[in-house]
């Protein structure tokens, strides 16, 4: 059985494994984990606690990260971190703005409009305002209305708008996760 880290004053709900891990989990860890970081991320230590459903998630993780994707790098980052922060996991939020915003050419704007529902979407670009926009109607309405449904078809193909609104909908999965088992914050993690 792989070892629990120990309670703390804030410790999480569901608390990662620790090292040492039973071989077929360490195998799994190292699957999950991005290449070339040799610090395991604690969401993955967490998934890893129900093994075949961690197994499960990796097809889906590796396909919206990967090259294969149907959407950019930018598209996907503004999706994945609008709908983090709609959940408030700033977790997940901090992982992809500090491991992806500067490839995806996030300006300080781009972070701070996208961390809160409050800020104002029209400081973004266009683009970016559409994806940000659908984010928020599918998290308030679980919909997207006709004119913000014509204006994204404008802009992406309907295979490219199955992938979005599945980006969106993954990153909400996620965010539940981090928030109700309390993942704590990676060290090196942007913050809100």
């Amino acid at each position: 059985m792989p070892t629990l880290a120990a309670p703390s004053a804030s410790a999480p709900r569901i608390p990662p494994l620790e090292a040492p891990f039973p071989e077929l989990i360490a195998d799994l860890l190292n699957r999950m984990n991005p290449p070339g970081r040799t610090d395991i991320l604690a969401l993955f230590r967490v998934l890893a606690i129900n093994p075949e459903l961690a197994e499960r998630t990796l097809g889906l993780g590796r396909y919206l990260l990967g090259r294969k994707a149907a959407i950019g790098l930018r598209d996907r980052e503004v999706v994945i971190t609008r709908a983090c922060a709609r959940c408030g996991a700033e977790y997940e939020w901090g992982v992809h703005v500090a491991a992806f915003g500067d490839a995806a050419g996030f300006s300080a704007t781009d972070r701070r409009v996208m961390a809160s529902a409050a800020e104002d979407v029209e400081l973004l670009a266009p683009r970016d305002r559409l994806l940000v926009s659908m984010v928020d109607q599918l998290h308030d309405t679980c919909h997207v209305d006709d004119m913000l449904w014509e204006a994204l078809s404008a802009h992406w193909s309907p295979p490219q708008l199955i992938e979005l609104m599945m980006l969106a909908g993954w990153y909400h999965a996620v965010s539940y996760v981090c928030n109700a088992a309390r993942v704590p914050l990676e060290k090196w993690a942007a913050r809100w």
